[in-house]
């Protein structure tokens, strides 16, 4: 039971706010990743950048740099351990530790059961499922050594409700709720914080996987009708993580007002 003893019986500094932080972000090269960079140097944060299409990152790092904040891109594809394992060691031999390590990256490819879409079914496991994991598996070791860190991973209202046509999606984003939940239980001694956050109909190139036309266009219908800006998903990581080390704030759920699922 002394792994479960109360956090107040040790040795831990508490810290505060964004600022100052070291925020490693993957899936960070446009949509729900790009905003909350932006958002989060803005606020004094220093961001490390994780995604395929390097130009982006570097790009987006490059102007953060122009504007006196604190960036640093690193090509990450989140299906390769090796990878991902990089991405956080380079933060921490660039700026010391490693605060916040949010798994962002993940595909959408929407089709029902019976078109067998095997290949995006596997795709959609290694990457919205195991890039998760191997993010947590990079950061794990430096915030054990640390005590304190806070990892945030990605859901979706989809894993919290099953559409027709969303059911493998559905349940990697049900998987990532079930993993965070696990994980914050087994994470008590160590200080580690963590956050699921599940958006709604967002703003994002989420749409632009999806490779059944007729599918593709009707999702985007709707979603052009009622979807909500990327800096919607920015502001409630910073919400969490601006909360002081004692406060864990361990699950958002967002939508548009307007979206009845």
């Amino acid at each position: 039971m002394n792994r479960l003893r109360p956090l107040a019986n040790r040795e831990i500094t508490m810290r505060h706010g964004i600022e100052n932080k070291i925020v490693v972000i993957t899936g960070a090269s446009s949509g729900l990743g790009e905003a909350t960079a932006r958002h989060l140097a803005e606020r004094g944060a220093s961001v490390v950048l994780g995604a395929r299409r390097t130009s982006r990152i570097e790009s987006l790092a490059e102007e953060l740099r122009s504007k006196g904040l604190k960036a640093k891109a690193v090509q990450t594809d989140v299906t390769d351990p090796h990878q991902v394992k990089t991405l956080v060691d380079t933060a921490v031999e660039e700026f010391g530790r490693i605060d916040v390590m949010l798994n962002n990256a993940g595909l959408m490819p929407l089709a029902p059961l019976e078109r067998l879409k095997l290949d995006e079914w596997d795709r959609m496991i290694d990457v919205n499922i195991k890039g998760v994991l191997y993010g947590v598996a990079a950061a794990l070791p430096h915030m054990r050594a640390q005590k304190s860190g806070h990892i945030i991973n990605v859901s979706s209202v989809y894993g919290h409700v099953v559409d027709p046509g969303a059911t493998v999606y559905c349940a990697t984003k049900f998987a990532v709720r079930a993993l965070s939940e696990g994980l914050r239980k087994e994470m008590k001694p160590y200080n580690i914080r963590t956050t699921i956050i599940s958006p709604g109909a967002v703003r994002t190139e989420l749409l632009e996987h999806i490779s059944e036309k007729d599918i593709q266009a009707g999702t985007q219908e709707f979603v052009s009708k009622i979807a909500i800006g990327a800096d919607t998903f920015a502001r409630t990581v910073a919400f969490a993580v601006n909360e002081p080390d004692d406060v864990d704030i361990n699950e958002i759920l967002f939508r548009p007002t307007a979206q009845p699922v």
